[in-house]
């Protein structure tokens, strides 16, 4: 079995192209934030501290930008050509605030100050004293005046880049989520494909809710692991990779000091997920239990106020929440200890090992500005996605359980939904030596043998658990026997596929499932092979056509969820409509008068009349008044057939039907408190119960 991350990956593949594309995208605005600090540090360098560069007197236009300063012409040195003529050096050195000009060369910089006109460089032993003149307002402009062309088009680039930026970083995110919509999309199918192959044994061991759950959470957990997870990890890998490359190219030493970090954040990666793992598996553990309950209190609200358990109930959840209470704040503190605060740790000291090697001089030659500013700009931005993919790693670890939990329900084994139509059979059944268990060698049914004939109707009678309903399970392939054959018109059935071989068959249960939309509808199930007409008739052949049209929408009448807003009696009405309108030649009644009042059975009675001709019928009923007619009656009891026979037949034999019979009738009950006993059973003393 392949590893959940290949499986995720082998589903990323299916939209690869799209996927590559935005981490592209992703790459290029990557790109276009960090030319940033390097434009930062081109402005601040060349073009505001520049001012500090020698300049050189210059007689004529020389083409480059000069500076007028007491008559004469001034040119920085970087940007006259090599062989062109140089005049006398000078000096624009700040000291606080103020700018002053030195008339010669500087020999070397260091901490500066200025009085009565002389102006003192001191570095370590050296000093230097040189004339200065304070500038006005006016003169520095003079000075500054060629940057700010130069200064407003670098702003200019800086800002189209930010532009650029924000284009691609949309173009990534709508085609990144686009594409994880689609996986999830697929994925969803798929699941819900795998549910409608799966046995139904399988859901005998895995409620409902918790099939939905791995349908809907968590498909939608493996959605952020494509969106959330993917583009931070991603992001933070090119952001620090690029971030690295432009600190080398920048300066090798500072380089040198954020290379550690690199190291220390798979150490911290490492840590990190040692304890949220544990906190994580805890809160959804807890989390599930809590929605567990409430769903469980919703559905037995009735109960909990007739019994008066509110507060039993409210202690029971409060202590739930607690405990999750708790482990939240367990992984939020681990959260704010290795996320945000280690994060500024790190950086700070980063920047100390900075300054004291800037400050003691340990780099050997010196550091400019707007280097400096370009290393602490990028530092900053390289602990922003730390912090992004270490607060995603929560995400990536519910992410990889919920993956866990799809693929395991995808790797069940199932049966294929099989194409096509199969040809009405005539509906002969026939079961020879059938053995059947739910769990390995417990035989819930034994040596079931009997047949019934197309028109003919059975009815299976017993105490709870002794195997009605298994029969009816095994006829319809929800379970095969272990042991024996089943037949269907000579054919054993489970040599047909399971999708053919109920098309030709109708349910109708104890407690009928409607589904939201309207009378009309549930009886149909949108099959465009049901007519509007056949519906009708199906209402009309079950007697409640004339019920139904009474409703403002007729037929039409929405149904909600359930049929909640339906009797009981009604959406019984509408379960034997829909088993009629699609025509079944095999036709299972599990019960289905158990929950109707008198009247609704006596109509529903009468329309079995006309409900059972040509096709096979098999009755579950407790009650037996409601199967007299029936042509074979099987009496269950563990397992096994003890009694067969229409009800005449039973009621002279004077078994355990007779006795079922007479206590439903009432009958059974003597005035000394004693059950009567036919004379055919009376030297057995048997009570057949």
């Amino acid at each position: 079995m392949k590893s959940t991350g290949t499986r995720l990956y082998r589903y990323a593949r299916l939209h690869q192209k799209t996927i590559l594309i935005a981490l592209a995208l992703l790459l290029a605005a990557v790109c276009c934030e960090l030319a940033g600090p390097w434009i930062a540090k081109q402005m601040i360098d060349r073009h505001i501290l520049g001012i500090e560069q020698p300049w050189h007197e210059t007689s004529g236009n020389s083409g480059e930008p000069a500076a007028e300063y007491k008559g004469k012409r001034y040119v920085r040195a970087d940007r006259l050509a090599e062989d062109a003529p140089r005049g006398p050096e000078a000096r624009v050195l700040q000291v606080g605030r103020d700018f002053y000009f030195v008339s010669g060369a500087v020999r070397f910089d260091g901490q500066r100050s200025v009085q009565d006109g002389l102006l003192t460089v001191t570095s370590g032993a050296e000093r230097a004293v040189y004339p200065a003149e304070k500038l006005t307002s006016e003169e520095l402009y003079a000075f500054y005046k060629a940057e700010f062309r130069p200064l407003l088009l670098l702003a200019a680039g800086y800002f189209g880049l930010l532009c650029l930026s924000a284009l691609f970083t949309y173009g990534q995110r709508l085609l990144l989520q686009t594409a994880a919509n689609r996986i999830i999309q697929r994925m969803r199918t798929d699941v819900f494909a795998q549910v409608q192959r799966l046995p139904v044994q399988y859901f005998d061991n895995l409620p409902a809710g918790k099939v939905v759950s791995r349908i809907t959470n968590d498909t939608e957990a493996i959605r952020e692991l494509y969106v959330a997870v993917l583009a931070n990890f991603f992001s933070g890998i090119i952001y620090m990779a690029a971030i690295l490359g432009a600190l080398f190219l920048l300066d090798v030493k500072l380089a040198l000091i954020a290379l550690p970090i690199v190291p220390l954040l798979y150490v911290w990666v490492v840590v990190y997920r040692r304890f949220a793992a544990k906190y994580n598996h805890r809160i959804r553990s807890l989390l599930s239990d809590i929605n567990g309950m409430i769903n469980e209190s919703i559905q037995g609200m009735p109960i909990i106020r007739a019994f008066r358990r509110q507060q039993q109930t409210a202690g029971e959840f409060e202590q739930l929440n607690a405990e999750h209470y708790a482990y939240q704040n367990k992984l939020l503190n681990l959260n704010s200890l290795t996320s945000h605060n280690l994060a500024n740790v790190l950086r700070n000291v980063v920047f100390l090992a900075v300054i004291w090697l800037f400050g003691g001089g340990s780099f050997g030659t010196a550091v400019s500005v707007g280097v400096l500013y370009a290393f602490i700009d990028y530092m900053n931005r390289m602990f922003q996605p730390i912090v992004g993919i270490v607060n995603q790693l929560s995400n990536l670890e519910t992410a990889l359980v919920s993956a866990e939990r799809v693929f395991e329900l995808l790797d069940e084994e199932g049966t294929d939904v099989a194409a096509g139509k199969l040809e009405r059979y005539r509906g002969d059944v026939a079961f020879e030596n059938v053995y059947f268990a739910y769990k390995k060698d417990e035989y819930v049914l034994k040596n079931i043998s009997f047949s019934a004939k197309q028109g003919e109707t059975v009815a299976l009678v017993g105490h709870t658990g002794s195997g009605k309903s298994s029969i009816l399970n095994l006829l319809f392939r929800f379970y095969d026997a272990q042991r024996g054959v089943i037949r269907i018109d000579g054919q054993d059935i489970r040599d047909i596929p399971r999708q053919l071989l109920r098309q030709h068959m109708g349910i109708v249960l104890q407690d009928p499932f409607l589904f939201t939309g309207t009378i009309a509808s549930n009886v149909s199930l949108g099959d465009p092979a049901i007519s509007r007409k056949r519906v009708e008739q199906a209402l009309r052949d079950v007697g409640a056509y004339d019920m139904f049209r009474s409703l403002p929408n007729g037929i039409d009448e929405p149904v909600t969820e359930k049929g909640s807003t339906l009797s009981a009696g009604e959406r019984q009405l509408i379960s034997f409509a829909r088993a009629l309108a699609f025509d079944p030649a095999i036709l299972i009644l599990d019960e289905a008068t158990a929950n109707i009042d008198t009247e609704t059975e006596a109509i529903i009675q009468a329309a079995l009349d006309v409900v059972k001709r040509g096709r096979t019928t098999f009755v579950i009923a407790h009650r037996l008044s409601t199967i007299r007619s029936a042509d074979l009656i099987l009496v269950l009891d563990r397992g096994e057939i003890v009694e067969r026979g229409s009800h005449e037949d039973l009621m002279k034999l004077g078994g355990k039907y007779y006795q079922m019979y007479l206590l439903q009738s009432g009958e059974g009950i003597q005035g000394g408190g004693q059950m009567a006993i036919p004379a055919a059973n009376a030297e057995r003393g048997s009570l057949g119960v």
